[in-house]
């Protein structure tokens, strides 16, 4: 009887521990914003938003702390009650390709002790430019080739994601080619027979966009040897 006494008390204790924990952690906050704003920049204001006054914040020593990192990347001001950055974000380097990037941190409140998750939503903006490997390509072609020949050329890419990626691509006005682009494949293709004897070579100038704005475009300069045949 006597164990189990204390069993039930401890069961007690757990479940008034558990609804204290909860009472700790309270509602979340979330907010969207886009990435690389300066410093000092206003994401939202938690005083406001939690229905807490400056002073609370104040005696509270309020924080916030990010999970995972040693970053800090948002600060309270204590003064306004505003959530702002404190250093640079860079989508690209938190979370890559992801279509979805998000920081989570908590902010703590002492003396009793409570929780508030922050979600920082954070948008990409277009601060990359296509680039591609290289910055010439060089090609070799026989002046017998047919029309209609094609060679693949390696495509472009860009850190941002979605309309700030890659969008399209201009092949500059030349006698002899055409380009084909086919989701992620870019060729050229022969659409004029070629003469050794009148150019043996030619120098292409390939450009490829983003859809962001301002847009952003990179080049390279693809170098093509004709070949001779015994014509």
């Amino acid at each position: 009887m006597r164990d189990k006494g204390f069993a039930g008390l401890a069961l007690i204790m757990c479940l008034a521990l558990f609804i204290e924990m909860r009472h700790q952690v309270r509602g979340d906050l979330s907010y969207s914003i886009p990435e690389e704003m300066k410093r000092g920049s206003v994401v939202g204001n938690v005083a406001k938003d939690l229905g807490v006054d400056l002073r609370t914040l104040a005696s509270r020593q309020a924080r916030v702390d990010f999970a995972g990192t040693r970053k800090r990347y948002c600060d309270i001001n204590m003064n306004t009650g505003d959530l702002i950055t404190s250093e640079r974000i860079d989508r690209e380097i938190l979370c890559g390709k992801k279509p979805v990037c998000a920081l989570k941190a908590d902010l703590v409140l002492e003396n009793p002790l409570e929780l508030h998750r922050i979600s920082l939503q954070i948008q990409d903006v277009n601060d990359n430019s296509p680039q591609f490997n290289e910055k010439l390509i060089e090609l070799e072609i026989r002046e017998s080739a047919d029309i209609g020949y094609s060679f693949s050329v390696e495509e472009a890419h860009d850190a941002d994601i979605g309309q700030n990626a890659v969008q399209r691509y201009i092949l500059q006005k030349n006698d002899n080619f055409l380009l084909a682009v086919d989701g992620n494949k870019v060729e050229l293709k022969l659409d004029r027979k070629l003469d050794r004897e009148k150019q043996n070579e030619n120098n292409l100038l390939l450009t490829a966009l983003d859809g962001g704005s301002p847009q952003k475009s990179g080049t390279v300069i693809i170098h093509v040897t004709v070949l001779d045949t015994n014509d």
